[in-house]
């Protein structure tokens, strides 16, 4: 009679959250460079062994990290366009700034990527890392591309505005300041970038007659 095959124990989802809250604290902190996961299991008061079977390396830690920092971004439709790409992309650039600045004082002028920089490069060195982080903002973007989206078919875009496209545009030109110019993304350049890619949509051609 062959036995079958026991079952592991599922994850704790507390352990988890505990887990991550202490990651965010510390990664925010220390920055990259110091950031371990080591300190991570002992803030956690959880065993090593239990951190490294979730996540085996600290690249995938802060991802996971990442990961629900993005998932906490409300994305909602109030029928209001602008005012909805607004207020998500406020969200994005006030969790990319949080990450820019791990680990280090914010000096005037400061233009340093900071742990976002980290995460971009540790995609590009490694292939598993990479799979993640196309897995994690393919499933994220799904969200509010889904509202422009909704925002096509009820005429408040054209009909031949790709809302992929559209996406890509607007959260490209955040990681691009943050990542090439080092320019801020406060809410300021926020709204400029909004209406700046709604206006090449003008109202009077949103309909077609």
């Amino acid at each position: 009679m062959v036995e079958e095959k026991r079952r592991g124990r599922p994850r704790d989802e507390q352990v988890d959250g505990r887990i991550l809250d202490a990651a965010l604290e510390l990664v925010l902190a220390e920055g990259y460079d110091r950031f371990s996961p080591d300190g991570v299991a002992a803030k956690a008061g959880v065993a090593k062994t239990t951190l490294y079977r979730r996540w085996p390396t600290k690249d995938h830690l802060i991802l996971a990290v990442v990961t629900r920092m993005q998932n906490e971004v409300e994305v909602t439709d109030t029928g209001d366009l602008p005012r909805d790409l607004t207020r998500y992309l406020d969200e994005i650039a006030a969790g990319l700034n949080r990450m820019r600045k791990a680990g280090r004082p914010q000096l005037a002028g400061d233009q340093s990527a900071g742990l976002i920089a980290e995460i971009a490069a540790a995609a590009a060195r490694h292939a598993d890392i990479g799979a993640v982080v196309r897995q994690m903002f393919a499933l994220r973007n799904k969200v509010p591309i889904g509202l422009l989206a909704r925002a096509r078919e009820r005429g408040d875009l054209p009909e031949d505005v790709d809302p992929e496209v559209l996406f890509e545009q607007l959260a490209g030109a955040l990681y691009y300041r943050v990542l090439i110019t080092g320019s801020p993304i406060g809410p300021a350049y926020v709204q400029r970038l909004v209406t700046t890619a709604l206006s090449a949509t003008p109202a009077a051609n949103r309909r077609k007659s």
